[in-house]
């Protein structure tokens, strides 16, 4: 049961920090080269649309092993799990303040076909994906390196 859980937990990891690493390096850089803001804004807004539901399954997942996993370990637990959970838990936050507000913001622009405005939104998101990403990485170093 153990190995079963700690494979859910790497993979919600897996699938939440790749697809991060993906649009920030990958899919927004080429999609501002060569598509307009017509039809680059309202196509992100469809993109992150399917990722965030992505996330938020990952979300549920990791809460849900991360909790049990963390439960089973005795007391005291290795600082870096204590670390680990704690980014962990802010990257959640991150991501809603992200889904609540700048995303809710770039679909109301695109959808007023405010591409300034939408273009700001969608920077504000980049940033904190990118500050996203480096929590991530800081809770798999914390977990991995800090015993």
């Amino acid at each position: 049961m153990r190995n079963l859980l700690l494979f859910l937990h790497l993979a919600a990891a897996i699938f939440w920090m790749g697809g991060v690493t993906f649009m920030v390096l990958a899919l927004r850089p080429a999609a501002q080269k060569h598509l307009q803001p017509p039809v680059r804004l309202p196509f992100m807004v469809d993109v992150l649309r399917i990722f965030f539901g992505v996330v938020a399954v990952s979300i549920v997942v990791l809460l849900v092993t991360g909790g049990w996993l963390y439960a089973q370990v005795p007391s005291p637990r290795p600082a870096g799990w204590h670390a680990m959970a704690g980014l962990g838990l802010l990257m959640m936050l991150i991501f809603g303040h992200i889904f609540f507000s700048p995303f809710g913001r770039l679909k109301k622009a695109s959808a007023a076909s405010d591409w300034a405005e939408g273009g700001r939104r969608m920077g504000q998101i980049t940033l904190l994906a990118k500050v996203n990403l480096a929590l991530g990485w800081a809770a798999i170093a914390a977990v991995l390196l800090w015993r």
